[in-house]
């Protein structure tokens, strides 16, 4: 925690607003922000905390970043890995953008292929809630959200080959995405899901853990996010969405 509010003063990100665009100094590059608050969720969990860190014996690895949001995964995962070839997905064409530059900026665009699209278990047009920040999604719209059409694809069509790590966080399709890609997952050495549940939908977490454990993973979990202290006598709920869990699986 030390390394990260001193990382943090140094980055002077604190005192900018919610949905404030703007440049800071990070590491060894020129990283564009969107929103400082998701900057700061996600910079504790990526450069912090490293929880996309894995193993790897591969001298060229493959990874799949599917919610790349403004690019620190995949950067992260290029850097640790120089050689790597990474496909990142991003649906909300306003961090797309944002996104491609952080990875120009970065010097991490060789075998780094980017696509502005949603992942889904049909591949056409959906519509897309953007919210500004790291809450986009296909499902039902908040109250500060932008409807978008934007390209769907399908996740199970890029995994053609063995795959040394799979991110998942695309705020609620994760399920789906999974059920559709399940005969492709043994390809798959190690993954990572957020899974989200929303107060209005079924809940789907035991699923996504069976889904994992048929095709030989075992799984770590972690509750991150919203918490409820007391959730028999209430339940506490951010953007219409009261759990938020990742799950780290992988194979032994």
């Amino acid at each position: 925690m030390k390394s990260l509010v001193k990382s943090l003063k140094r980055l002077n990100v604190r005192r900018r607003n919610r949905f404030e665009e703007f440049v800071t100094s990070f590491t060894d590059f020129n990283c564009t922000v969107i929103d400082k608050s998701s900057f700061l969720f996600m910079y504790d969990e990526i450069f912090e905390k490293e929880i996309y860190n894995f193993p790897c014996k591969s001298e060229r690895p493959f990874i799949i970043d599917c919610g790349a949001n403004i690019g620190l995964a995949t950067i992260y995962l290029k850097k640790k890995f120089p050689n790597a070839e990474i496909i990142a997905f991003e649906p909300d064409p306003k961090i797309f953008t944002v996104l491609e530059k952080n990875i120009k900026s970065s010097n991490t665009s060789e075998s780094v292929t980017c696509i502005q699209a949603c992942l889904t278990k049909t591949e056409g047009n959906v519509t897309f809630y953007s919210d500004g920040a790291d809450g986009g999604s296909m499902s039902t719209p908040k109250n500060d959200s932008t409807s978008i059409n934007v390209r769907a694809l399908r996740l199970k069509n890029f995994i053609d080959k063995p795959v040394d790590f799979l991110k998942i966080d695309i705020e609620g399709a994760e399920h789906e995405v999974l059920v559709d890609t399940i005969d492709k997952l043994h390809l798959v050495k190690n993954i990572f899901v957020e899974y989200h549940s929303f107060t209005d939908s079924e809940q789907k977490f035991d699923d996504i853990l069976k889904i994992l454990r048929l095709t030989g993973f075992r799984y770590y979990i972690e509750h991150i996010g919203i918490r409820s202290e007391k959730p028999y006598f209430s339940r506490n709920s951010d953007h219409n969405m009261d759990l938020q869990i990742n799950i780290y699986g992988y194979r032994i």
